[in-house]
């Protein structure tokens, strides 16, 4: 051994076999934590398991002015709202055995005067997680609240 080196003590049999039977252990007990919630489990349900609406509750703020509205829009359905063009294209929810939750697909462009069209947001939008898949707008904000059959 050179002056350098430091000496390690050599890892007797049974401290090797509690750390292998630690992370066995650690092993085994990692899915059943996950399905007792205590490790974080997906934020929000899959759509395809959701039930198919034919309307969605919106909820839109302009940031400037503090105005907001509330209105319900059929899905194909666009609404103009500002400068911004709403189109719902899908809305589901939640079974009536499982928590509650709606989910909303909307495209949304931004029609400023005298210039092209601008895609805000494409996507999924859930009424529990609205941070979750959010629109980033400097004006407007647009939210689902809930899914229905109007």
């Amino acid at each position: 051994m050179t002056k350098f080196q430091t000496p390690t003590k050599p890892q007797t049999p049974s401290s090797a076999r509690l750390k292998s039977a630690a992370l066995a252990a650690a092993l085994l007990l990692a899915p059943a934590a996950v399905a007792l919630g205590a490790l974080p489990a997906a934020a929000a349900p899959a759509p395809e398991q959701m039930l198919a609406r034919s309307s969605a509750k919106l909820q839109w703020l302009d940031k400037v002015t503090a105005r907001t509205s509330t209105f319900t829009i059929a899905v194909g359905e666009t609404r103009t709202m500002g400068s911004l063009r709403i189109t719902l294209r899908a809305c589901k929810e939640n079974p009536p055995i499982e928590p509650p939750e709606s989910a909303a697909f909307l495209e949304v462009v931004e029609m400023k005067p005298g210039e092209q069209a601008e895609p805000v947001f494409s996507g999924w939008m859930f009424a529990s997680s609205p941070a979750l898949s959010a629109m980033e707008h400097a004006i407007y904000d647009v939210w689902v609240l809930s899914c229905g059959n109007a």
